[in-house]
């Protein structure tokens, strides 16, 4: 499948339906400065991706990759808060907490391959 959109990507849409889920499930909490929290780092991820991708260059392209992993491995932490002081149902967590993981994979995985290209793409102006 070409990749014409953000949209395409699937590491944005599994993120973006974390994101949903999050709200989702922390909409009538009253805890409001975790749930805020929570939502706010959740939409970070398939945000910082689509930011990226709609860069000009590359090198930008990987660097909003490398926030949106980063704010992955943020959510994660704040997803084991939420479990441990009851915010979210412990088995739920767990899933979110695996999808997580799963979203911080595929950035890697993504990244890994955007550098490649980078290096491919360096050769060429040298």
């Amino acid at each position: 499948m070409e990749i014409k959109s953000f949209e395409d990507l699937g590491v944005w849409q599994r993120s973006f339906k974390l994101a949903v889920d999050i709200f989702e499930i922390t909409k009538h909490d009253k805890n409001y400065v975790v749930k805020d929290h929570l939502v706010k780092t959740a939409l970070s991820v398939p945000s910082n991706i689509a930011e990226g991708f709609e860069r000009s260059s590359n090198k930008e392209y990987i660097r909003f990759l490398d926030i949106s992993k980063g704010s992955s491995g943020e959510l994660r932490t704040q997803l084991m808060f939420a479990q441990a002081v009851n915010i979210i149902e412990f088995s739920k967590a767990d899933e979110m907490i695996t999808e997580c993981k799963e979203v911080g994979k595929m950035l890697g995985g993504l990244i890994k391959s955007r550098k490649q290209i980078q290096k491919r793409l360096d050769s060429k102006e040298s």
